[in-house]
């Protein structure tokens, strides 16, 4: 991986001192890296040699660009001051640089894969790029009535978080095979672990522990849960107008959003959440059952196992 940080920070270098300053605040302050992990891992699984290619390096360094950059949007969209824990870069050098700089980092992207004719693995990221967009509008026209069903619910994180991990996979794929149908296998084993992560994020919303964020905080941003979905769609219609009124109109409510967070555990929304990210979990198990048995593969199992029992 730290071949890979090098490449990475190399590949957002600029002539502006003010980008390189940004860019470098970023860098240090990085997550999980769970994505390019991703890459690595399926690429290594599928390659014949078990190694990486420079096409793969190009690949990870594409997907954290691109990652950064919906991160960095997202904070201004959001209006969120705080990301992993450290100041985000709309809070530091205020909106107007914040969007700039994500359009920076979604360009060099792009870039990379231009400059180098990796033409199949940018398809595979402007879809990704275009399905992120999407969700994100799907989610807040629908928030504003909250009246979203189960199955809209499924698409709209299918394409807001989805997504992108199940490009990590299929481009980890394509950077080593030119067999469309395990990289089809790959993307779809992508997309059931983003289903998992997004349903995980959502039950850590109705959770006491001390994680990334704040109990409660979905509710107050009027976002709709899958917990909270399910406690919705049964109970009656006099508590669904309360719960709803209470979204709307309460959310900043301390005490109130705490009686809705009780409300959906009463309902058993947490419980069916947790049904749902296991499924997921296990379907995308199954995709990888179909491979060879390696160290690759044994790793890949444990971050699948990892995204449902993360503490955060």
């Amino acid at each position: 991986m730290e071949l890979f940080e090098k490449k990475f920070y190399e590949s957002m270098t600029s002539k502006v001192a003010l980008l390189n300053r940004i860019t470098y605040y970023i860098v240090n302050r990085k997550g999980k890296q769970m994505r390019p992990m991703f890459v690595f891992l399926v690429a290594k699984m599928l390659s014949e040699t078990n190694r990486v290619n420079e096409r793969t390096y190009r690949g990870a360094s594409v997907i954290e660009l691109i990652h950064t950059a919906t991160l960095v949007h997202d904070d201004v969209v959001d209006d969120s001051n705080r990301r992993r824990g450290f100041f985000s870069i709309n809070a530091l050098w205020k909106n107007k640089i914040a969007v700039l700089v994500g359009d920076y980092l979604l360009s060099k992207g792009l870039l990379l894969s231009i400059d180098h004719g990796d033409f199949d693995l940018l398809r595979i990221i402007s879809v990704a790029v275009r399905e992120m967009s999407e969700g994100e509008l799907l989610q807040i026209e629908k928030a504003r009535r909250l009246d979203i069903i189960e199955e809209v619910y499924y698409e709209i994180i299918r394409k807001k978080t989805a997504t992108l991990i199940a490009s990590c996979c299929a481009l980890g794929a394509k950077s080593v095979s030119d067999d469309d149908v395990q990289v089809e296998a790959m993307r779809k084993f992508g997309e059931l672990i983003g289903m998992a992560f997004q349903i995980k994020d959502d039950l850590f919303d109705y959770t006491d522990d001390a994680i990334g964020k704040p109990t409660g905080i979905d509710i107050k941003e009027q976002k709709m849960t899958l917990p909270l979905i399910y406690a919705l769609n049964h109970c009656t219609d006099s508590e669904k107008s309360w719960c709803i009124n209470s979204i709307k109109n309460h959310n900043k409510d301390k005490k109130r959003v705490k009686e809705v967070i009780q409300f959906v555990k009463d309902k058993n929304g947490l419980h069916y959440a947790e049904q749902k990210m296991m499924q997921f979990q296990q379907e995308a198990l199954q995709i990888l059952d179909n491979f060879p048995q390696s160290d690759y593969k044994n790793a890949l199992s444990l971050m699948v196992n990892y995204v449902i029992e993360r503490k955060k």
